[in-house]
């Protein structure tokens, strides 16, 4: 297993310096940070020629893109344009993601592997047929709509809840963005549990149980969900790194300052190192994610060994 890990963590350095080369490229190739930072008016050219030199922009870019990575292993992200560190931006905005985040997963694998196990085992019913149609729905609804739907009923129709969440952004003010956030991962998750179950119930395995008397709690849970829940966490963790990076649309709703919202700021105002900074961070998010799923499949099933 160690050496498993070993392996997995080399193979992420070139993926790493491959991602975010693509990042920085598209981010300072095709657009002008200078430019941006005065907006309509014309920069006087010494100025300009200054803010570059300053900014390391003089530089080709491959230059710029090695004086960027040298900085990242340093800790320093670089400093957006308003003069403060994009590390102190992160430090504000990820912790109010990862907690919205946190509430989108445990929404996910609570209400959708309930409803994909319910679904499963009584497939071909009117129970199966109303959770086909139902996730079908929601997948079908994009985001913005159903986040301004839920915020003007639950925040300002019906007066539940607050339609916007405060700066300390608590958990119980996330509750229902994370729902928003979670609706058609939520439809996925339940989709996948369901088609994993209806295959796996007629296993082998699990009418050796039946035979055996087992509990029927028992054969559902040690047995028949264990061995189902494999493409689902498959999906979870390649999810965490999307629910983080796809927050923006949420984030903008409900004015929550976090990655998303952070990311938006700096893609209207061309704000360079905030972009790079913040999806840097996101590539190493879905590195490490991968790599955790990876490891639960040893955990769901014992076939798997890494060696």
């Amino acid at each position: 297993m160690g050496r498993y890990v070993i392996r997995r963590l080399l193979q992420m350095i070139p993926v790493f310096i491959g991602s975010t080369f693509l990042i920085f490229v598209m981010v300072y190739a095709l657009g002008d940070p200078v430019a941006a930072l005065f907006g309509d008016k014309a920069p006087d050219p010494a100025t300009a020629a200054r803010i570059r030199h300053e900014l390391y922009l003089d530089q080709p870019l491959w230059k710029q893109y090695l004086h960027y990575m040298g900085q990242i292993f340093r800790g320093d992200f670089g400093t957006a344009f308003n003069g403060q560190k994009v590390t102190e931006l992160l430090a504000g905005a990820y912790p109010v993601t990862l907690r919205l985040t946190l509430v989108a997963v445990v929404i996910e694998l609570l209400v959708g592997i309930t409803l994909g196990v319910v679904s499963g085992l009584r497939r071909g019913r009117s129970v199966d047929t109303s959770v086909l149609v139902l996730t079908l729905i929601v997948i079908s609804v994009p985001t913005f709509v159903s986040g301004y739907v839920l915020q003007f009923l639950f925040g300002v129709k019906w007066d539940l809840i607050r339609p916007t969440v405060s700066p300390d952004a608590p958990f119980s003010e996330l509750i229902l963005p994370g729902v928003v956030l979670a609706l058609v991962s939520l439809a996925y998750v339940t989709r996948l549990t369901r088609t994993s179950i209806a295959e796996n119930v007629r296993a082998d395995y699990v009418r050796t149980a039946v035979a055996k008397g087992l509990p029927r709690r028992r054969i559902i849970t040690r047995h028949l969900l264990r061995n189902s829940l494999i493409p689902v966490v498959t999906f979870i963790g390649t999810d965490i790194g999307a629910l983080m990076g796809g927050a923006i649309v949420t984030e903008k709703i409900f004015n929550i300052h976090g990655v998303g919202y952070q990311i938006y700021q700096g893609i209207l105002r061309n704000n360079a190192p905030t972009v790079v900074g913040f999806v840097t961070i996101l590539v190493i998010v879905f590195l490490l994610a991968n790599l955790l799923v990876d490891l639960l499949y040893a955990v769901l099933d014992p076939r798997i060994r890494y060696a």
